[in-house]
């Protein structure tokens, strides 16, 4: 028996690889399936089944793709009803692989039709569950996602997924591995822990929601509890889950066209399509085509699409460095965004050689920011609330980037603020926003809050936020 957890970071997602005498299950697998072929390939092995823990939000899963090009069958837990054909397992339904067995365990309260499924190995012996996102590492998913297709309440939701802790996850032994579907940095969740495996024991003991006495009352309470509002693209990944989409290979094919500066152009102003720029921030700073919006691949670049551009039809044109064309598209396509329409052929460089109007962001250090902090400046931080609450810049304004559309109202029209984050990334986004809605008057701070503490800007720690209403 083989078990193999394939991590990708920037979603904070767990897919697994499961094989057995040379069979194979795949569990959430990501859009591009090309590396779970490659891999039962070279385990001389076939996929057998590909199971799917519940209809995801946070990102466009590979199994219709991956039943297409194996044969194998999709699986879901009761109350599933995609479109396409799939398997709908029945509470304690087991499915054999090679010399294991794979049992479906009906957990709802995440979603309706979420299943955690337990593997037996070859004696029988319960070895380990595939939580998806009923219990993640710290936490447990939240019960808000599914509420409207539910049609109940998150408090609804919360008190199913007690039951479903307590009656199906929690009477498993100490020693049973737990794999869930996501890691700290998931939007579904709230506290998870960085790590991305654990036992059921040690979760028992520290995952706040398995406390041995809580009462279903205190459970709903604490999970509910400080849920921000979940992306706006959430909803639209669920559609494309629950009822199919395009092929993979056609969404790269159609994004990978290169275009010259004239047809870029072009098609900008013909299409409405967003230019996305996902360079570098300090290359962005230099260098950018007007009212062009900064999302880096170098940082949380999927989850941010979804969370600022939100309709996952929305057409887009990339600029990026050279060779990094194909991963862009990749990636946006695991949120579901299919709408590339090509990129700039030469990228930026090219754009400047054609005569074309770039534009700038002034982006200053932590020192030269601490210099001018000796008079009274307007500071926007763009970090998240508990990130805020933590530390902050005295006298700063909190204007989370998730939510930076609200706030473009509190900005000053004509005098110079300045912006920061945690380390330059979010900042430069924020900037990049407020500069497509004609705000310019601003200056980025680079390298932001771990900057900031370097040059020996004092700070306020634990404190509550000052949120812009």
């Amino acid at each position: 028996m083989n078990i193999e957890q394939i991590y990708t970071g920037c979603l904070a997602q767990g897919a697994y690889y499961i094989e057995s005498e040379g069979e194979v299950a795949i569990i959430d697998p990501l859009r591009e399936v090309k590396p779970y072929l490659e891999r039962a390939k070279r385990d001389n092995a076939k996929i057998k089944y590909i199971f799917e823990t519940h209809f995801h939000a946070d990102f466009v899963s590979g199994h219709v793709t991956l039943s297409k090009e194996t044969g194998a069958p999709i699986v879901y837990g009761p109350n599933a009803n995609p479109s396409f054909k799939a398997t709908i397992a029945t509470d304690n339904q087991e499915f054999k692989l090679g010399k294991i067995t794979i049992t479906a365990l009906h957990t709802p309260g995440h979603t309706m039709e979420s299943t955690t499924y337990l593997l037996k190995d070859e004696n029988g012996k319960d070895h380990a569950i595939f939580s998806g996102d009923t219990l993640f590492l710290g936490d447990v998913g939240r019960p808000d996602l599914a509420q409207k297709a539910a049609t109940m309440t998150q408090e609804e939701l919360a008190g199913i997924l007690y039951d479903s802790l307590r009656t199906k996850i929690m009477p498993l032994a100490d020693d049973v591995t737990v794999y869930p579907a996501h890691g700290a940095g998931s939007a579904c969740g709230k506290n998870m822990m960085k790590e991305t495996v654990d036992s059921l024991g040690n979760q028992k003991q520290m995952n706040y929601a398995l406390r041995a006495n809580m009462t279903k009352e205190e459970f709903v309470k604490e999970v509910t509890d400080g849920l921000l509002p979940p992306p706006q693209y959430f909803p639209l990944n669920v559609k494309m889950n629950k009822e199919g989409y395009e092929d993979i290979h056609e969404v790269i094919e159609r994004g990978i066209t290169a275009l010259s500066p004239n047809a870029f152009e072009t098609a900008a102003n013909e299409t409405g399509a967003i230019v996305l720029d996902v360079r570098h921030q300090n290359d962005f700073a230099k260098s950018h085509i007007p009212r062009s919006i900064f999302i880096g691949l170098k940082g949380g670049f999927a989850p941010w699409v979804g969370a600022l551009i939100a309709d996952v039809k929305q057409p887009l044109l990339l600029v990026t460095d050279k060779g990094t064309e194909e991963e862009a598209i990749t990636r946006l396509s695991r949120v579901g965004f299919d709408g590339t329409l090509g990129y700039l052929d030469g990228g930026i460089e090219a754009w400047e050689k054609a005569g074309k109007e770039i534009d700038t962001v002034e982006s200053i250090s932590a020192d030269t920011f601490k210099e001018r902090l000796e008079s009274t400046i307007p500071v926007f931080d763009v970090r998240k609330e508990a990130e805020f609450s933590a530390e902050h810049i005295e006298n700063a304004k909190l204007t989370p980037l998730d939510f930076l559309n609200n706030h473009l109202s509190e900005f000053p029209q004509k005098e110079t603020f300045y912006v920061h984050c945690a380390g330059g990334y979010r900042s430069m986004i924020a900037a990049s926003i407020l500069k497509s809605r004609g705000i310019h008057n601003l200056i980025d701070v680079a390298g932001g809050m771990a900057s900031i503490k370097k040059a020996g800007i004092p700070v306020t720690d634990f404190v509550c936020p000052t949120t812009l209403k």
